[in-house]
């Protein structure tokens, strides 16, 4: 039985605000961060190492994601998935956006305080000193690409199973989860690419694709999540079609 207090509408409504919200908020935020070349190390590490909110940047796109996932948690309560196929999918996204949060905080952590300061100091180190500081600043760097690589990899098999278990909800518009499903595999090829090149322009472009997919049906949910009647998805069957 679903609990009046938080109910599937309530939960779509959390949901869609949240995801919205953290994308959003992202994008933005990563605007600010130090650009360049990012595989040309030596110029890529000068900049980093002038860049004077770095510490705050990689803050709020930790904080960013924090709210991108936690709405992908609040869709698992939304979609109210009793049994079947559908209900495992729902489970497994949920305990696969609970992964990517782990890797994505991780990676701050090696991204936006190790990484930092690695550079910090080779920058500031005398000269017969200046190769093991980079040295050890490209291993922090490469270390941050496995990372980038598996947080992809979690976030972008988390919304693949999100969208096989809305596909099979009834009120839910099929093309959002098909949007879904494609944003997730657009983070899969993102994390192949950390994987395998680092940050190239190939990866860059990735990323765009991947925002772009997910803003499409993140502000779709939130117009289907505004525009319901009522309080219980299974229980108003028709007005809910006829809403969407």
């Amino acid at each position: 039985m679903t609990n009046r207090t938080f109910s599937p509408r309530t939960a779509l409504r959390l949901s869609a605000g949240l995801l919205l919200a953290g994308q959003l908020l992202y994008i933005v935020v990563t605007q600010f961060h130090a650009g360049g070349d990012a595989n040309n190390h030596p110029a890529i590490f000068a900049a980093y190492a002038g860049n004077r909110i770095w510490t705050a940047v990689h803050l709020g796109q930790f904080a960013s994601m924090a709210i991108l996932l936690a709405g992908l948690l609040a869709l698992f309560y939304a979609l109210d998935v009793q049994a079947g196929m559908a209900r495992w999918a729902g489970c497994f996204g949920a305990a696969s956006a609970v992964a990517a949060l782990a890797l994505y905080g991780v990676l701050q952590a090696v991204d936006g305080v190790a990484l930092k300061q690695a550079v910090n100091a080779w920058a500031s180190a005398p000269d017969a000193e200046k190769a093991a500081r980079f040295a050890s600043a490209e291993t922090i760097r490469w270390l941050e690409w496995g990372l980038r690589s598996y947080h992809d990899f979690a976030l972008g098999l988390a919304l693949l199973l999100f969208a096989a278990a809305m596909v099979r909800t009834a009120w839910a518009p099929r093309p959002i989860a098909y949007l879904m499903g494609l944003s997730g595999l657009a983070y899969l090829v993102q994390g192949w690419v950390a994987g395998s090149e680092g940050f190239s322009p190939t990866h860059s472009v990735v990323i765009v694709l991947a925002w772009v997919l997910s803003l499409m049906w993140m502000i779709w949910l939130v117009v289907v999540a505004w525009r319901m009647q009522g309080s219980e998805p299974a229980d108003e069957g028709g007005d809910l079609t006829a809403a969407i």
